[in-house]
């Protein structure tokens, strides 16, 4: 496994973590996680292709959800 697959792990790991915790939360670790999964996503895609780096995206979409539901409300309204 490379490190940029090992990385991504453990971002999933700590967005769990996050998802157990209080409400109050959520949004400031969600822009945190936003923050760090951005240039990870483009280490991965770097190291290990463009599928691996989909199947990453999708992962980090599935625990972004809400964040993404929102901004896609917004941009529809506008």
């Amino acid at each position: 496994m490379t490190p940029s697959l090992i990385a991504a792990c453990l971002w999933a790991l700590i967005a769990t973590l996050i998802a157990l915790g209080p409400r109050r939360f959520h949004w400031r670790a969600a822009w945190g996680l936003i923050g760090l999964g951005v240039p990870l996503l483009g280490w991965v895609t770097y190291e290990n292709g463009v599928l691996v780096g989909l199947l990453v995206m999708a992962g980090g979409m599935s625990v972004l959800r809400w964040p993404l539901i929102y901004l896609w409300r917004r941009l529809r309204g506008a």
